[in-house]
Formats: structure tokens, C-alpha cells, sequence
């Protein structure tokens, strides 16, 4: 292994705009495959619910009409 300034010293530090560019293009990257992990769910959901047999409609449960007891005034 040879001696190289690289390895004995830090390189040098980044400027704020390139810094804010690096912390930008990470937080792009992050947000893309957070993107296209949830457009693949999707998909594969969708694939799923279409290959299930088609249900006539619900019915919808009727509710029930009750009357409250009203209280009395005296």
C-alpha cells in the first residue's frame, strides 16, 4: 500500500450548496422508490382484487327504526 495524501488527511469540506445539492439528490432518490414500492403494491393489489369472482351487489343492512322513549315533563 502506498502512501497517498488521500490517506493520511480528510479531504476537504463541501461548500453548503454542494452539500444541499447531495442532500437534495439523496432525498429525491429516497422518494422515487418509495414511489415505485408503492405503485408496485398497487398493482399487484389490483391484479388480485380483478382476479377475484365478481359479487353481486351488497346488501345493504336495513336500520332498524326505533323510537326513543321521550321523557315526561311534569
Amino acid at each position: 500500500m502506498t502512501a497517498t495524501k488521500e490517506t493520511f488527511f480528510k479531504p476537504a469540506k463541501m461548500s453548503a450548496q454542494e452539500k444541499a445539492a447531495q442532500t437534495d439528490a439523496t432525498a429525491r432518490d429516497i422518494l422515487a422508490a418509495e414511489v415505485q414500492a408503492r405503485e408496485k403494491k398497487t398493482e399487484r393489489l389490483r391484479a388480485l382484487r380483478m382476479a377475484q369472482p365478481v359479487e353481486s351487489q351488497p346488501t345493504k343492512a336495513a336500520k332498524s327504526r326505533t323510537r326513543k322513549a321521550v321523557a315526561q315533563h311534569p
